[in-house]
C-alpha cells in the first residue's frame, strides 16, 4: 500500500505549549486513602448491623431469646453446654405453663425472661380474678414442667443415657422447690387459696432449709417471701383483699389435691432419676 509523502515544509510544527508536569501524590496521602476505603466500609456495615439489631430487639421474640442465651451460658459453667441448654428449656417448659394458663384466663401475658441461676419470670398486666384462679396459674408451671422433665426422663431411659436421668431429676428438683409455700414462689401463690397462713409455715421452712444448706438464690428468695408476707399482712383486712381470698370449699379442695400430690409425685419422680455423681 502507498503512503503519502508530505514534504518538510508542509509538516506541521510540534506544539511547545507549557504544561505542568504530574506531581508524584505524597506517601501519607496514598497510604491514607488505602486506609480509609475498608474503615469507611466498616463503619457502614456496623451502622446498618446496630440499626438492625435495634429493629429486632423491638419484637419480643429476639428479647426472650437473648436472655435464653444468657442463662444457656451461665448455666454451662456448671455442668457444659449440653446442660445449660437441657435446663433452660426445663424452665421455659415451666414457665410457658404459666402463661398458657393466664392465656386461658384472657389475662394478658408475655413470655417469660430468663435470670441467670434465678430461672425466668412472666409479665401479666394484671392480676387473676381471685386468689382460685392464681392457683390454677400457680400450679399450671410445675405441673408442664414436670411433664418436660418426665419427657426427658423417658428418652433417658429409651437411651441408657444417665446424662438425661440426671437432667430429668433436676427437672423434677426445680418443680418441686417452686411448690415451697412462700411467695413469690409458685407454692406461695397456689396456697394462697388454701389459708394465708400457710405462707408463715413457708417462711419458716425456707429458713431452716438456708441454716441447713446455706446458699444465696434461697436468702433471695427469704428475702422476697418475707417482704410479700409483710405487705400482704399488712393489708389483710382491705376488703377488696378479703374478696379477692374468698375461695369456695371444693376450690379448695381441688388445690389441695393437686398441690400435695404433685410434691409427693416429685420426690418419688426424684428417687426414681437419681444418679451417682461419678456417672
Amino acid at each position: 500500500m502507498s503512503q503519502l509523502y508530505t514534504p518538510p515544509e508542509l509538516e506541521p510544527e510540534p506544539d511547545f505549549r507549557e504544561y505542568e508536569p504530574i506531581q508524584p501524590e505524597p506517601g501519607w496521602k496514598s497510604l491514607a486513602r488505602k486506609l480509609w476505603a475498608p474503615i469507611a466500609a466498616l463503619g457502614a456495615f456496623l451502622a446498618k448491623f446496630w440499626y438492625l439489631a435495634a429493629a429486632l430487639l423491638k419484637f419480643k421474640v429476639f428479647t426472650v431469646a437473648a436472655t435464653m442465651i444468657v442463662s444457656v451460658g451461665a448455666y454451662a459453667l456448671l455442668g457444659g453446654w449440653w446442660f445449660g441448654v437441657g435446663l433452660v428449656l426445663l424452665i421455659f417448659v415451666h414457665e410457658m405453663g404459666h402463661v398458657l394458663e393466664l392465656r386461658r384466663q384472657g389475662v394478658p401475658a408475655s413470655a417469660p425472661l430468663f435470670i441467670p441461676f434465678l430461672g425466668a419470670v412472666v409479665g401479666m398486666k394484671q392480676m387473676p380474678k381471685n386468689a382460685w384462679h392464681e392457683a390454677q396459674v400457680a400450679l399450671a408451671g410445675p405441673i408442664l414442667g414436670t411433664l418436660g422433665a418426665l419427657g426427658v426422663w423417658g428418652l433417658g431411659i429409651y437411651f441408657d443415657s444417665n446424662f438425661l436421668k440426671a437432667l430429668a431429676f433436676i427437672g423434677f428438683l426445680l418443680n418441686l422447690f417452686n411448690l415451697l409455700p412462700i411467695v413469690p414462689l409458685d407454692g406461695g401463690r397456689a396456697v394462697a387459696a388454701l389459708h394465708p397462713a400457710v405462707w408463715l409455715v413457708g417462711l419458716i421452712g425456707l429458713v431452716a432449709l438456708l441454716i441447713y444448706s446455706p446458699n444465696p438464690i434461697l436468702l433471695i428468695v427469704l428475702l422476697l417471701g418475707a417482704g410479700e408476707l409483710w405487705n400482704r399482712w399488712q393489708t389483710r383486712n382491705h376488703p377488696e383483699l378479703q374478696d379477692y381470698y374468698r375461695v369456695k370449699r371444693w376450690q379448695r379442695a381441688v388445690v389441695a389435691a393437686v398441690y400435695l400430690g404433685l410434691a409427693v409425685f416429685l420426690v418419688l419422680a426424684m428417687e426414681a432419676t437419681h444418679v451417682p455423681r461419678n456417672f
